[in-house]
């Protein structure tokens, strides 16, 4: 009975030495833990340029490999990103193939620079036919009952018509400077005429032949 109450004694104390060590060692554990933590960590810095003339591209996108963060280049291609020493980064844009970059566990330090250059990539898309109708019932129904429009010659015609100019003319009141001609004629012809009568057109044949074409044409019809 003695030495089965001894061995449970020994174990409990053996147990409470064990938990006492683990206590006491932890911190180092930690500590060492932290330090090679804080070691994988780096810092990379960088600028995504073009293989072939060295010029920046911007809103390139790098993406960490199997892990959903990332980070995009700015307008002058300059990008910085945290990640950890072994991983991936896939560096992509439109235009430019994609790159892949693994970090290399062995390097040095919490910082590293980097220049990282795209080769540009033609995309050669299929070929696309645009319809505006679905059917050819519906375009044969749209090309009959279309209106085609008028080319350039046809709106210069009807913009030039008689009738319609002189309906115009009719309806149209004078402008600042169609006023100010008229007025200035006015005084040239007064002034031509200085000193002496001015001519009279009653017995002026042209002058008649004008009168009798307005009055055939209703331009002396009351207009209300």
């Amino acid at each position: 009975m003695f030495n089965l109450i001894l061995f449970i004694f020994v174990e409990r104390m053996i147990k409470k030495i064990y938990i006492l060590v683990i206590l006491l060692c932890l911190p180092f554990f930690l500590k060492a833990q932290l330090t090679a933590f804080k070691d994988s960590v780096i810092q990379i810095s960088g600028v995504t340029m073009t293989a072939d003339s060295l010029r920046a591209i911007p809103a390139v996108s790098i993406i960490v490999h199997g892990q959903n963060r990332g980070t995009i280049s700015n307008s002058q291609g300059i990008f910085s990103i945290v990640v950890f020493k072994g991983d991936s980064l896939t560096f992509s844009a439109v235009g430019f193939r994609k790159k892949e970059y693994r970090i290399p566990p062995e390097l040095k330090g919490n910082n590293f620079s980097m220049i990282q250059l795209l080769v540009e990539d033609t995309m050669y898309l299929p070929v696309t036919i645009i319809k505006p109708y679905p059917t050819r019932e519906e375009f044969e129904k749209m090309f009959i009952s279309m209106d085609i429009p008028n080319d350039q010659y046809e709106i210069a015609r009807k913009n030039t018509e008689a009738t319609k100019l002189r309906a115009l003319q009719r309806t149209l009141t004078v402008d600042g400077g169609e006023a100010y001609n008229n007025y200035m004629k006015k005084q040239q012809q007064s002034l031509y005429y200085a000193g002496q009568v001015p001519p009279q057109n009653i017995f002026n044949p042209l002058a008649w032949a004008q009168f009798i074409q307005s009055w055939k044409r209703g331009d002396f019809k009351n207009k209300d």
